[in-house]
């Protein structure tokens, strides 16, 4: 029997963006409530081996680019000197700085932060295994599972090798190999590539599709694959990883497809980036009716409720798309749901950044989706050619697209490819949530010059009233 027994109303497990949000939530609206995760203070993958630590190691990349790209302008400057430990303490250090921060404010909430493993005993009981000491068992009015995901996997390839890394230990910086092959061209290879080929690695890319970030509007990766044929050694689409043998001097690779080399290639370090897989596998939740899908995610309702009306889940174990701040709107859902609220999570735009250089962001309705859906709507871009802002930072290697309905004039998806794209995608979310329509876009007064006022003009397209390109409207 456990020596040591507790309740709370609220017990969220799991402490990245979806549970420490909610978790907070609950505690501002009254609930008393406890958080359980391994690490010693809450931010989950995200903060501590994903979203933070990765945007950190991309800022100092594009530092490094921009330093190499401003000899355009007349500028040079010595060829950097990289200190890869001094760069590793520094990006460990922002990871630090907002770990700690989630911790003071989890104890200025009065949440109770529990650094240990959850297991379920029932539908409202936990089995906490914590690092020393006795096991608790934690009664609850509510769970809320926010257990998040993990980096899939490729079979055939060696085992144990230290050569052989997924996005966590690419994050660690081990070393900078001065080869390195990426597989898989989705967005988080090619965030990690290009950190590595700023710091001086020779990357190559392997995708087994026929472009780079499948799913994602072509228009908008065109850009950004052109720079990438520039910074990585090759870019192999429509091929892939036949076998893997590690030697002493490396990993030899073979490839089979349509950009297959004839030859084997040795690598010094592989990236596997082949996407993640929801962690649904919780002890205990078999002695529950929560139910999980065939890929996997645990099956919830529009107020992220589970089969087991005590039980709720958030985030990347809850379904596509696995973004953290998609999870932490759903937190925030789930609280108010147990607190009776009318709440449902029905987002109109969820937001998604690629933060490669150039960027790329989207949001609502995209191309291919419509295509699928074979629904009519009306594209309108605007290249940043025709920015003057984006010529005073030389580049211009970008285009912000609206996706209109032609009936009803609404705006239903936005795109960007560009400096930045990242930050300006929010007006898109805030005009597809409002359902703003075109002429509202093109009403706002944006502030010249600026990389927002692409947006606006794109708008002015639409209308072919755009005063810096010429794109006069079909009668």
């Amino acid at each position: 029997m456990n020596k040591e027994s507790s309740s709370t109303q609220v017990a969220v497990v799991g402490g990245g963006p979806g549970g420490y949000a909610a978790a907070f939530r609950a505690a501002d609206m009254g609930m008393t409530v406890a958080l359980i995760d391994v690490e010693v203070n809450p931010g989950g993958i995200c903060l501590y081996r994903g979203c933070i630590p990765s945007k950190a190691l991309l800022h100092a990349a594009y530092v490094l680019n921009e330093s190499r790209h401003a000899a355009n302008w007349g500028i040079t400057f010595a060829p950097p000197k990289i200190d890869i430990d001094k760069l590793r303490a520094w990006k460990d250090g922002v990871v630090r700085k907002h770990t700690g921060g989630l911790g003071q404010l989890a104890k200025s909430r009065s949440v109770r932060y529990i650094q240990g493993y959850a297991s379920l005993t029932d539908a409202r009981t936990l089995r906490i295994e914590k690092n020393g000491g006795e096991p608790e068992r934690l009664s609850c009015e509510h769970i809320i599972l926010a257990t998040g995901s993990r980096p899939a996997t490729l079979p055939g390839f060696p085992k144990d090798s230290k050569r052989i890394w997924d996005s966590t230990s690419a994050l660690e910086l081990p070393s900078v190999p001065k080869t390195m092959l990426v597989v898989g061209g989705g967005y988080i290879g090619l965030e990690l590539g290009t950190v590595y080929a700023a710091l001086g690695s020779e990357v190559s890319v392997v995708e087994m599709m026929p472009g780079l970030l499948p799913g994602v509007d072509r228009d908008l990766v065109t850009p950004l694959a052109k720079r990438l044929e520039k910074t990585f050694r090759a870019i192999m689409l429509n091929t892939k990883v036949a076998a893997v043998k590690e030697e002493n001097n490396g990993l030899r690779v073979k490839f089979e497809g349509e950009a297959a080399p004839a030859e084997e290639r040795v690598y010094e370090a592989i990236l596997v980036s082949v996407g993640r897989k929801p962690n649904s596998a919780i002890p205990g939740l078999d002695k529950t009716r929560v139910e999980i899908d065939a890929r996997g995610f645990i099956k919830v309702d529009g107020q992220r409720r589970t089969a087991e009306p005590t039980i709720f889940t958030i985030g990347d174990v809850a379904g596509e798309p696995m973004l953290a701040h998609k999870a932490s709107h759903e937190g925030f859902v789930a609280v108010e749901a147990i607190a009776g609220h009318k709440a449902v999570f029905e987002p109109q735009a969820i937001p998604a950044v690629v933060f490669t250089d150039p960027e790329i962001a989207w949001c609502g309705l995209t191309e291919t989706q419509a295509e699928k859906e074979n629904r009519t709507i009306k594209t309108v871009r605007y290249p940043w050619a025709a920015s003057g802002r984006a010529t005073t930072i030389d580049r211009n290697d970008g285009v912000t697209k609206l996706l209109i309905d032609p009936a009803t004039e609404r705006i239903l998806g936005v795109g960007i490819t560009g400096v930045n794209a990242g930050e300006m995608i929010s007006e898109g979310v805030l005009a597809v949530e409002m359902a703003a329509k075109a002429a509202d876009l093109k009403l706002t007064i944006h502030p010249h010059p600026t990389l927002s006022e692409t947006v606006m003009e794109a708008a002015e397209v639409f209308f072919g009233q755009s005063t810096h390109l010429y794109r006069p409207k079909k009668k």
